[in-house]
């Protein structure tokens, strides 16, 4: 079935819409949930909830990329979740770590949780994402939005994990100077 189909059946109220939306993406979804949370029964559930978030959501939203959008909102949950639960003291997986990298590049007096959620700044992070190098997109974005671990970038892209570190520092510098030079800090 479609996207396409999937979508128009959560327009039609039809509960099919979960169950092939379960079919075809529930190995995505999970693999999302668990990269963030790094906990099983955490993870099911946030894909679990991803479903109810769909359903909830469609309509009004008619996304064109249902992969992308499921993806979101699993990973928006996820997070949630880590906040919410204090998942953190079971391992925490790449959270921790991803979130202190990016606030090396806010000023102390910004959260980077508060930034994400302005639309703006989203819609200036899109356009800072196009203008870089595809491999240090693919590699800014397995970081700081799969939460993918270096070694982890490393054994995906065919590079050392210095390479990776020291493209992800660089690429994080860039932002800096980006956001500073447009007074977001």
């Amino acid at each position: 079935m479609t996207d396409e189909m999937i979508v128009d059946l959560y327009w039609q109220r039809d509960e099919q819409a979960i169950t092939m939306t379960r079919d075809k993406y529930e190995k995505y979804l999970y693999a999302v949930a668990y990269r963030i949370l790094q906990h099983e029964q955490d993870s099911e559930e946030s894909v679990n909830d991803t479903y109810i978030g769909a359903w909830n959501t469609m309509p009004p939203k008619k996304p064109h990329i249902l992969r992308t959008y499921l993806g979101k909102l699993t990973r928006n949950i996820s997070l949630k979740r880590v906040r919410k639960n204090e998942t953190l003291k079971r391992g925490g997986g790449e959270y921790p770590l991803v979130f202190n990298e990016l606030s090396q590049v806010m000023s102390d007096d910004t959260s980077v949780e508060d930034l994400a959620e302005q639309k703006s700044l989203a819609e200036y992070l899109d356009g800072f994402l196009a203008e870089l190098e595809q491999r240090d997109r693919v590699m800014f974005l397995m970081r700081y939005w799969y939460l993918c671990s270096v070694k982890e970038i490393a054994s995906k892209c065919g590079y050392t994990q210095s390479k990776v570190k020291m493209s992800l520092k660089r690429t994080r510098d860039k932002l800096r100077l980006a956001l500073e030079k447009e007074d977001w800090l």
